[in-house]
């Protein structure tokens, strides 16, 4: 066994990447912290482990079909187009070819989620406030799998934190890592909410306010990007957060709304 530049390789086949390792240490991570809020919440902490398996499963399908059908500019330019991933099934499931989109494993993992809480009939917005912060550790982790492959770098800086790209032969911005500390601070953020507010906090809140907080920034970071990828003339990351952000707060101001106006009502 020996160790190469984006794998552990064995008998000269690369059989594990770092990559993957990283999001796999990112996955039980959130794991460990969901347990953690069922465990407060005083249910069944072996549901977080049997859950996992199908969040990860509908996680990486939905990121996979997230890249395949808005795969980025620097792919389009290799040929790796959405048609040719559509007439080419092995590259379509190879996630070498390309890689995987948070957007489509956030949707896929809720998804999955449901599907599971369904399945098991138990209350789906309530297990989807404790994955919640979880889910964020899980991003702050996982985006360290960039790291290992030189990716998700933004714009030229000489600014001190810069990494270095090889094969641009300069340094940029590491939107990775301002993506992995955006994230701790959502779940910092979510667990302070979840204990301080917890008698003001409908079932659901704080899965909605997951989903204004990560796209807000995803948006932002969007803007130093330098291989977003376009449909139809628009960044398709981050109209979707902005689209996400902007319905996630709306809802959560309804359901304020509708609160208020009940207890006026009584």
């Amino acid at each position: 066994m020996e160790f190469g530049k984006t794998g552990i390789i064995i008998n000269g086949i690369e059989l594990l990447t770092y990559y993957g390792i990283i999001l796999m240490l990112g996955a039980v991570a959130g794991a460990w912290l969901a347990a953690r809020e069922a465990k407060r919440r005083g249910q069944d902490v072996e549901l977080v482990w049997d859950g996992l398996i199908w969040v990860l499963i509908g996680g990486v399908v939905g990121a996979r079909l997230w890249h395949v059908f808005t795969p980025p500019p620097s792919m389009i330019a290799m040929g790796y187009t959405t048609q040719y991933y559509l007439t080419h099934p092995l590259d379509l499931i190879n996630t070498r070819l390309g890689g995987l989109g948070v957007p489509g494993a956030i949707l896929g993992g809720a998804l999955a989620l449901y599907l599971f809480c369904r399945s098991k009939r138990i209350k789906f917005l309530l297990w989807a406030d404790m994955a919640a912060p979880g889910l964020a550790l899980g991003q702050a982790v996982g985006r360290w799998g960039n790291f290992v492959n030189q990716e998700v770098y933004g714009a030229p800086t000489n600014l001190p934190w810069a990494i270095y790209i090889e094969r641009e032969q300069g340094y940029f911005h590491p939107l990775f890592l301002y993506e992995s500390l955006w994230n701790l601070a959502n779940m910092a953020l979510l667990l302070f909410l979840g204990r301080r507010y917890a008698d003001r906090l409908k079932t659901g809140d704080l899965f909605l306010i997951y989903l204004v907080v990560y796209p807000v920034g995803r948006f932002f970071l969007e803007f130093l990007r330098l291989d977003a990828s376009m449909l139809a003339g628009l960044n398709i990351n981050q109209t979707i957060a902005a689209l996400v952000a902007l319905a996630s707060a709306g809802l959560l101001l309804w359901r304020r709304r509708k609160t208020t106006g009940q207890a006026r009502a009584s």
